[in-house]
C-alpha cells in the first residue's frame, strides 16, 4: 500500500480504526499493570508504598500534561505518523522499565509510555472521524472504550499470570516487542484520510492552530461549568485508577486472603463494569435528553457501593465481584462529562475543552495513586516479608477514605452541574 490515501470504503475504513483502537488497548493494558507487579517492584527496588505509588503515576505524569498539545500535534502530523512513533516510544518505555536497575530508569520508562500512550485516545477518535460515518461516531466512541477496558482486564489476571510464569521483567520485554510490532503495523496499514478527504491539516500551519489552542482553552478556563464538570470526571475515575489501577489488588490480597490472580480477576470486574457502563450511560443521556440525572444517579451509586465493599466486614468474594462489576457500570457516567463540556462551551473551543476535562481525569490517577501509597506508610505497623512492607487491612482503610471523600466530592460535582438538555448552551442560556 502507498503512502498515498486510499478510497473509503469496504473493510479498509474498519481496519484504520481498529489498528489504532488496539494500541488504546494496548494503552491501558500499561495503564495497569503495575499494580499485578507491587510485591516484586517494591521488593526489587527497595521502596515503600509512596514511592512505588508514585512510579506507577508517572505514567499518569506523562499522559495528563500532553493531553492538550497532543490534538494539535495529531492536527499537523497526521494520525499516522504520530500513532507510529508513539507505539515505537511505548515499547521502549517498557524495555526500559524491563532492564531498570534503579527507581530512577523506572521512572524513566514509566514515563516514556505515558507519553505514547498520551496519543492513543485522540488518535484512534481522529482516524474514526476521517474514515468512518458521523452518525456512527458515538458509537465507535463507546467501542474504542470498551477495548481499552480490555486492555485493562488484560493486565489483570492474565497478566498476573504471566508475571508468576516468567517474571515481571519477561512480560514487560515481551510487551516492548509487541509495541514495536504495532508500530510497523501502523505504519503500514494505517492512512490518514481517504482519498477524497480534505488535506487541511498537512496545509495547516502549527503555529495557527496552537493559538487557536490557548484562545479556546482561555474561554475554557472562563466558563465555571467547565471546572464544575473536570473535577466531577477526575473525581468518579479516580477509585478506577488509583483502587483498580494499582492498589485493589494487593488490598484484596491481604483483606480476604486470596492469591494475586484470584484479587486481580476481583477488581476486573470494576473495569468491566465501566467498559459496559460508558456507552450504555452515554446511549441513554441522549434518549433521555438529561445530562445531570444520569450523572447524579452513577456518582451517588458509586459512593454507596465503594463504602460498602471497603467497610462492611466478611462480604463473600462472589458479592464483592458483583458490587465491583456495579461500581464500574455506575462510573460509566464518566463519559458524559465530554459531551456536557462541549454543551456548555462554544464550538470553536471544543478541542480545548475536551483536552482540558481529559487531562483533569488523568490527573486524579497522577495524585491518587501515590497519595493512598504515602498514606499506607503512614499508617504501616512495621511488617515486611521476603524485604517488601506488608500493609494491614485497617491501614488500606484508612487509606481508602480518600476515595470515599473523591466519591463525595463527585456527588456534590453533579449536584452543581447546570442541565444542557443536549443541547449547547454557551450562548442561548439553555438549562436549568
Amino acid at each position: 500500500m502507498s503512502n498515498g490515501t486510499v478510497p473509503a470504503k469496504g473493510l479498509y475504513p474498519w481496519i484504520v480504526w481498529s489498528v489504532a483502537a488496539v494500541f488504546y488497548c494496548y494503552g491501558f493494558f500499561q495503564r495497569v499493570a503495575p499494580s499485578v507487579m507491587v510485591t516484586e517492584l517494591m521488593t526489587d527496588f527497595a521502596v515503600n508504598a509512596a514511592v512505588l505509588g508514585n512510579l506507577s503515576a508517572f505514567y499518569f505524569y506523562a499522559y495528563a500534561g500532553l493531553q492538550l498539545p497532543v490534538g494539535v500535534f495529531v492536527d499537523r502530523w497526521g494520525a499516522r505518523r504520530m500513532l507510529a512513533c508513539a507505539a515505537l516510544l511505548c515499547g521502549s518505555g517498557s524495555a526500559l522499565f524491563a532492564i531498570a536497575d534503579s527507581i530512577t530508569m523506572a521512572y524513566a520508562g514509566r514515563l516514556m509510555i505515558g507519553a505514547g500512550a498520551a496519543f492513543t485516545w485522540v488518535g484512534a477518535l481522529k482516524l474514526a472521524v476521517e474514515w468512518l460515518p458521523p452518525r456512527r461516531f458515538a458509537m465507535i466512541t463507546g467501542m474504542t472504550l470498551m477495548l481499552g477496558m480490555a486492555g485493562a482486564v488484560g493486565g489483570q489476571a492474565p497478566l498476573a499470570l504471566a508475571v508468576a510464569a516468567v517474571g515481571w521483567r519477561a512480560t514487560l520485554m515481551m510487551a516492548a516487542v509487541f509495541a514495536a510490532g504495532l508500530a510497523g503495523v501502523i505504519w503500514f496499514v494505517v492512512r490518514d484520510r481517504p482519498q477524497s478527504g480534505s488535506p487541511h491539516a498537512e496545509e495547516t500551519d502549527m503555529g495557527n492552530q496552537a493559538s487557536g489552542l490557548l484562545r479556546g482553552l482561555k474561554l475554557t478556563l472562563a466558563t465555571p461549568q467547565s471546572w464544575i464538570i473536570a473535577v466531577f470526571g477526575a473525581a468518579i475515575t479516580a477509585p478506577l485508577l488509583s483502587f483498580a489501577g494499582l492498589w485493589g489488588v494487593p488490598y484484596l490480597m491481604q483483606a480476604y486472603g486470596i492469591d494475586r490472580t484470584a484479587a486481580a480477576a476481583t477488581t476486573s470486574m470494576m473495569l468491566i463494569g465501566w467498559g459496559i457502563g460508558a456507552p450504555l450511560a452515554g446511549w441513554a443521556s441522549d434518549h433521555i435528553h438529561r445530562r445531570r440525572l444520569p450523572m447524579l444517579i452513577g456518582s451517588v451509586a458509586a459512593l454507596l457501593i465503594f463504602s460498602v465493599v471497603i467497610y462492611v466486614p466478611d462480604l463473600p468474594l462472589l458479592t464483592v465481584r458483583i458490587l465491583f462489576f456495579a461500581h464500574g457500570l455506575a462510573s460509566g457516567v464518566m463519559i458524559i462529562v465530554f459531551a456536557v463540556g462541549r454543551e456548555h462551551n462554544r464550538p470553536g473551543a471544543a478541542g480545548a475543552t475536551l483536552g482540558f476535562i481529559n487531562a483533569f481525569v488523568m490527573a486524579s490517577g497522577a495524585f491518587f495513586q501515590p497519595f493512598i501509597g504515602w498514606l499506607l506508610d503512614a499508617n504501616w505497623d512495621g511488617t515486611t516479608v521476603a524485604g517488601g512492607r506488608v500493609y494491614s487491612t485497617a491501614a488500606y482503610e484508612t487509606a481508602l477514605l480518600a476515595l470515599v471523600g473523591c466519591s463525595i466530592v463527585t456527588v456534590l460535582a453533579a449536584i452543581m452541574t447546570r442541565e444542557t438538555r443536549c443541547q449547547n448552551v454557551s450562548d442561548s442560556g439553555v438549562g436549568s
